[in-house]
């Protein structure tokens, strides 16, 4: 008899450790398998609208150069960022055949001159003997012919073409004589502007050849200190928030290679360009910013990384991106609100769109985007939530009431609460709550962490 009761009590001590171990067990892989939510808070703060775009830094201007004339440099007087003024002697070209020209030239004019000077003195000739011959007629008719008259007559006429002549070949001489001394000028290469070097292409003893195209000498950057401009490439769908950003006076910051820890502050938006580019089927726009550059450190040629700013809101409700995009699975959804998974559509619902004729029309698209701007997030339940939904849900489904008692017994949270929220303008971070009935502070789910190992 005491051997039976030992047996009974031995039997019932191992089934209530076992009872004990099953439950335990159970409730350590509901703990283990619940969802363990990634959640974050929405805050009050400053919100910034920017797009971002990369652009080339050039001067403002550059002016080029050249030679006129042909000729070996013989003296070259600046160099590479060298700042010049305007009228400065950069160069020279050798002047040995500029030289014998003007002294061919002014031979050539003397002979000229002389020529008009000996045209001349055979016009007076002519003048004086036409004369005699008109008083010999007067004095007797019968003295001198007409005939004669006649031939002096047109030789005074001759030579007074004679002269002119000769003073067309004196004014063509001195036209001449003009041409080399310009010549002689033009080998000297002077600044036309106040600058700095950004470029010299030419050394000591080089010939140029100015036949047939002007050399390049030198190219000079005005004002390189005061201003310079950053050509930046925009995409076709930012350019209408750049030209908002541009009627608004917003300011664009900027970051160069070589001194990646500096922000630079100054530069505003120029000039928005009508000539588009097209590079692989992406259309594209010319956005000049400009910027001071007191110190030179905008160097010819550097790349930018530009942001413009579009708009900036101060302290308003901003909630993370990531819980506007976060879309979770039915079984996750309390009852009630699973109907709200319709209006966050998830990254496939657009799959499996191939023709144009399966496309909304555009004034249908337009009205969808303006409504785009209703959103779903989605917050934990509380544990009074949580119990209204399982009774709820027990209501509703009475087989699956053991289950749901089982998963509150273990510990289980509660499901996902959906909150609709009117949403405004976004970064690349938040975006701006309009309307909402969650506050600052307040817990938002943004994604399902991963399983713990066992």
């Amino acid at each position: 008899m005491r051997t039976f009761v030992k047996v009974i009590l031995i039997l019932v001590v191992l089934g209530g450790l076992g009872y004990w171990g099953f439950t335990q067990g159970q409730k350590w892989l509901a703990e283990r398998n619940k969802p363990r939510y990634r959640t974050a808070a929405l805050e009050m703060g400053d919100l910034r609208l920017s797009v971002n775009a990369s652009g080339e830094v050039n001067p403002v201007l550059s002016v080029k150069i050249g030679s006129f004339v042909s000729g070996p440099i013989s003296k070259l007087y600046v160099d590479f960022n060298e700042e010049v003024t305007k009228g400065q002697l950069l160069a020279e070209i050798d002047t040995q055949i500029y030289d014998a020209a003007v002294a061919r030239d002014q031979a050539a004019l003397a002979v000229r001159a002389a020529d008009v000077v000996r045209v001349q003195a055979e016009l007076q000739r002519a003048v004086n003997d036409e004369k005699r011959s008109q008083n010999l007629k007067e004095q007797n008719p019968d003295f001198i012919s007409q005939t004669e008259l006649d031939q002096y007559r047109f030789a005074r006429l001759a030579l007074e073409a004679q002269v002119k002549v000769a003073e067309a070949g004196v004014a063509q001489a001195q036209a001449n004589l003009e041409n080399s001394l310009a010549n002689i000028g033009y080998t000297k290469i002077l600044s036309p502007v106040d600058g700095i070097v950004i470029d010299r292409k030419i050394d000591p003893g080089q010939t140029l050849a100015a036949q047939f195209q002007t050399p390049e000498l030198f190219v000079v950057a005005p004002d390189l200190r005061k201003k310079v401009h950053i050509f930046a490439s925009v995409d076709e769908a930012d350019i209408g928030l750049i030209r908002t950003a541009r009627e608004q006076n917003q300011p664009v910051y900027f970051t160069v290679d070589a001194y990646p820890t500096e922000v630079f502050n100054k530069g505003y938006i120029e000039q928005i360009r009508l000539s588009s580019k097209v590079t692989q089927n992406v259309v594209t726009y010319p956005v000049i910013v400009a910027t001071e550059n007191p110190d030179l450190k905008l160097l010819p040629g550097m790349t930018a990384m530009i942001t413009f700013q579009i708009s900036e809101l101060k302290n308003v409700l901003k909630i993370p991106n990531s819980a506007l995009r976060y879309y979770p699975d039915k079984e996750l959804v309390r009852l009630q609100d699973q109907k709200l998974l319709e209006l966050n559509l998830s990254p496939e619902a657009d799959e499996g769109r191939a023709t144009s004729s399966q496309e909304p029309p555009v004034d249908d698209a337009a009205r969808a985007a303006e409504s785009a701007s209703r959103r779903i997030v989605w917050v934990q339940e509380t544990a009074a939530e949580a119990a209204a939904t399982a009774a709820e849900e027990s209501a509703n489904d009475p087989t699956g009431s053991a289950k749901a008692t089982a998963a509150q017994g273990a510990g289980f949270t509660g499901k996902l609460r959906g909150v609709e929220v009117i949403i405004g303008e976004s970064d690349y971070q938040f975006t701006h709550v309009i309307k909402s009935d969650l506050k600052a502070g307040d817990i938002v789910v943004v994604g399902i962490k991963p399983p713990e190992a066992p």
